[in-house]
C-alpha cells in the first residue's frame, strides 16, 4: 500500500525529494549559506568585540555571497546577547561572537545565568586576541602606571574605573591590575566598551582597561592617556607605552574574540563557518588592520578552542573567588 501511495502521488514525492536533497545539502554544509546569517554580539557598537565582529563579517560576505546582519544585544556583562543566542535556531543562520570573559567567567561571576556557555554553545574558533590598555582620563594628573598606582594609594577608593559591564574582560583586566597592584577604585559599569571609553574621553571616570582594538585611535589621537599595555612586551603600534610588566614584573592580561554556534548546528555547517573564516584570518587586508589595532588573528581548531575555554574558565573560577567578585 505504502508503494502505491507514493506512485499515486508524483508531485508530493517530488516534493518530498526535495526536501530531502535540502535537508541533505544543508547537513553537508555544502549548499549553506543560502540566506543571511545573523552574528549576535553581546556589547554595543564601537568596542573590540563589535569591531572584531565587522572585520570578518565584510570579507565573510563576500566569501558566502549572503549578507551578513551584526546584531548588537548590549546588557549584563554580554548575558543578554548569550541568551539570545542560546536559545537560537541551531541551523547554522545565527552565531555568536562573545568576548572571552562571557564563554569563561561570567557562570563564575553571575550565581544564576539563564544559559550554560559550556553546554549550550559548540566551538568554532577562536577568531582574534590581543592586550589591553591601562588608560586614563586627561584630567587625572598621572603621567605613568608608577604615578597612578601613587595616586589611588594616596586616597583610596576615590579613583573610579569603567568596563563593558560587570565581569566582562575589561572588568576583570581593571580587577587583575588593582590586585596585582595593591590599590583600589571603584567600578563604574557601562553597557559596552564603546559607552565607557566615550565616558573616558568626557573625563566621567577616571581610568579603564580598554581592548587596544577599541581605544588604539583614540590613545594616538591624545583623547585618552595610556599610561601601559597588558601584553608581555610593548605594542608595536604603541613603541612609547611600556608594557605594565615593566612596573609590575610578570603582569599579563590578554583578551580575546571568538565565534560560536547554539549547540545542535550541524557538524557539517559548524566545519564550513571555521574553515571560511580561517580563510578569512589569513587575508592579507585582514591581517594588517587587526596588525594596525594591535591585535593577532587566531583561527584555532573547534576542539583547541573548546579546549582552551575549559582551562581559562577554571583559572577565573579561582580568579573571581579569591576576589570575591560574584554578583548576587
Amino acid at each position: 500500500m505504502r508503494n502505491c501511495r507514493w506512485l499515486a502521488l508524483p508531485a508530493a514525492l517530488g516534493v518530498a525529494f526535495a526536501a530531502l536533497a535540502l535537508t541533505a545539502s544543508t547537513s553537508s554544509g555544502q549548499a549553506y549559506p543560502t540566506r543571511p546569517v545573523r552574528i549576535i554580539v553581546p556589547f554595543s557598537p564601537g568596542g573590540a568585540t563589535d569591531v572584531v565582529t565587522r572585520i570578518v563579517s565584510l570579507r565573510l560576505t563576500e566569501v558566502w555571497g549572503q549578507s551578513i546582519v551584526v546584531d548588537n544585544r548590549a546588557g549584563a556583562g554580554g548575558n543578554i546577547g548569550a541568551d539570545l543566542a542560546a536559545k537560537a535556531t541551531p541551523d547554522g543562520y545565527t552565531l555568536f561572537m562573545p568576548s572571552g570573559s562571557v564563554m569563561t567567567a561570567n557562570q563564575h561571576m553571575y550565581r544564576k545565568l539563564p544559559f550554560d556557555a559550556e553546554r549550550d554553545f559548540v566551538a568554532v574558533t577562536n577568531v582574534a586576541g590581543g592586550p589591553q590598555a591601562i588608560a586614563v582620563s586627561g584630567k587625572v594628573p598621572a603621567k605613568s602606571l608608577k604615578e597612578l598606582i601613587a595616586l589611588a594609594k594616596a586616597k583610596p577608593g576615590s579613583i573610579t574605573f569603567g568596563s563593558a559591564g560587570i565581569g566582562t574582560q575589561t572588568h576583570l583586566a581593571a580587577e587583575n591590575f588593582l590586585y596585582t597592584a595593591g590599590i583600589e577604585a571603584t567600578h563604574v559599569p557601562y553597557k559596552g566598551e564603546g559607552p565607557a571609553i566615550q565616558e573616558l574621553i568626557g573625563g566621567q571616570i577616571q581610568m579603564l582597561t580598554p581592548n587596544l582594538g577599541a581605544s588604539i585611535g583614540f590613545i594616538k589621537q591624545g583623547r585618552i592617556r595610556a599610561l601601559a599595555v597588558t601584553g608581555r612586551q610593548r605594542s608595536p603600534q604603541l613603541p612609547d607605552v611600556p608594557a605594565a610588566a615593566e612596573t609590575l614584573p610578570g603582569f599579563e592580561n590578554v583578551g580575546w574574540f571568538g565565534l560560536v554556534a547554539p549547540r545542535g548546528t550541524p557538524k557539517a555547517v559548524i566545519a564550513k563557518v571555521h574553515r571560511d573564516v580561517v580563510r578569512v584570518l589569513g587575508m592579507p587586508d585582514v591581517k594588517k588592520r587587526f596588525e594596525d589595532l594591535g591585535m593577532s588573528p587566531i583561527g584555532n581548531t573547534p576542539a583547541e578552542f573548546t579546549k582552551a575555554m575549559k582551562e581559562e574558565s577554571a583559572h577565573w573560577a579561582k580568579v573571581i573567588k579569591e576576589r570575591k567578585l560574584q554578583v548576587r
